[in-house]
């Protein structure tokens, strides 16, 4: 039950994670929110992640409760955390040490029982020393670091992935199941995969549908 930060390049699968430790954490039963905070315009990120009271801006008709609020006993995922604004940065250092804060426009202390899930494709000990993220956020973060390394470190993976999305994808679009000739499957270890899992799991979905035979040879692949 502690906060953790997923480190690993876009398309590795830092969701799945996430989800993942959740999933056999005692907080399994309780939500799980996420929150792109690469998604999250600035001037809206505090009222995003802690909700406003009615009247707090203009247009804020109703009182509406934040992520974390939403997140309440569970885990609330905050991916692509190095986007986060400076502000919301001293924020979210502030309800991690203390475990409350002010909606937007409120005065009482909200208290929550939230597990912090960050995760980052970025390289954050380069962003702190640049200026660009907190130090001491950073520390608070990283009490239990996951590195995920890129699909280009693990071939051996990649076998298991295909075999894996051939068969979800067949049942999914209704086609009978193809599989992958040894010479494609060796091409496939040997390409570096910029885009990683996602890369491999496009890529077979649109063989699935593409292919008219049973067997996808290197003729097949892009």
């Amino acid at each position: 039950d502690l906060t953790v930060l997923i480190e690993g390049e876009s398309g590795t699968g830092k969701e799945l994670v996430a989800r993942a430790i959740h999933s056999q954490s005692a907080r399994s039963a309780q939500p799980f929110v996420t929150v792109n905070c690469a998604a999250v315009p600035e001037p809206l990120a505090e009222s995003e992640l802690f909700g406003h009271v009615k009247g707090a801006f203009t247009g804020a008709m109703f009182t509406k409760p934040g992520r974390f609020q939403l997140a309440n006993r569970g885990t609330l995922f905050l991916d692509e955390i190095s986007d986060l604004p400076p502000k919301g940065q001293g924020d979210l250092l502030r309800v991690l040490e203390e475990g409350c804060f002010r909606m937007v426009g409120g005065t009482d202390l909200v208290r929550v029982d939230v597990r912090v899930i960050a995760a980052t494709n970025k390289n954050l000990p380069q962003a702190v020393a640049a200026g660009k993220f907190r130090e001491d956020l950073f520390y608070r973060l990283q009490i239990v670091p996951v590195v995920l390394p890129p699909l280009r470190e693990r071939p051996e993976d990649i076998p298991l992935l295909i075999e894996s999305f051939l068969e979800h994808f067949s049942a999914k679009h209704k086609r009978r199941r193809k599989t992958l000739a040894r010479d494609a499957m060796d091409l496939c270890q040997q390409f570096p995969w910029p885009g990683n899992v996602r890369q491999v799991r496009n890529l077979v979905e649109r063989l699935v549908i593409t292919c008219p035979g049973a067997v996808i040879a290197p003729a097949d692949l892009p």
